[in-house]
């Protein structure tokens, strides 16, 4: 995986396993229409090469298959920027979503840092990425990685209220020390009920 996929996957399956998990009964949320791309430069250090999911939609909660692999061709350490766009297709036009309580198009100085929040060391990388040997938090070192095909259960989550039905797209681009590392769009659509 591309280290910004690798990071946004650590943190989502750390989210969906320890943070996500509710007891009580919410709508369902349905993901239709995944898609992915690359979007940084072609000599970008860190790069998806393949990400399936399955089946689409993509129910919350329910199961979710998942597989993927990419590489980083420099290691991946503190600090490491993370800039987010979120945006959401409104009467045919695409409409930037501020930054709220650290979801949105959000700069993040040092995803490390989310990410030790997320699994503290010293603690196991959740599953499956801890069966695969495969890093949770940084450093992330230069090399290859990959996930074979995986079960997951998405636990219900607590949307924040903005975050309606819809069709949106997100881009995150990962730099340090001022340079481009990769770079990964997004994009969804959402419905629930």
């Amino acid at each position: 995986m591309n280290g910004c996929a690798l990071i946004l996957a650590t943190a989502c399956l750390a989210l969906s396993t320890q943070v996500l998990c509710k007891p009580d009964n919410r709508t369902k949320v349905k993901l239709l229409g995944f898609d992915w791309k690359n979007c940084g430069q072609p000599d970008a250090p860190a790069v998806l090469k393949t990400l399936e999911l399955s089946p689409d939609p993509i129910a919350i909660p329910g199961d979710l298959t998942a597989s993927a692999s990419g590489s980083t061709a420099v290691e991946l350490a503190a600090p490491l920027a993370l800039n987010v766009t979120l945006e959401r297709q409104v009467a045919g036009f695409w409409v930037d979503i501020p930054c709220l309580d650290e979801v949105g198009s959000c700069h993040y100085r040092d995803v490390c840092s989310l990410l030790d929040q997320l699994v503290p060391p010293g603690q196991d990388c959740p599953e499956p990425l801890h069966t695969y040997g495969l890093p949770c938090r940084c450093p992330f070192k230069a090399g290859t990685y990959s996930l074979p095909e995986s079960e997951f259960y998405l636990p219900d989550a607590d949307l924040p209220y903005w975050l309606t039905n819809g069709n949106y797209r997100a881009q995150g681009v990962l730099g340090a020390q001022g340079k481009e590392l990769g770079c990964l769009k997004v994009a969804l659509s959402l419905h629930s009920g």
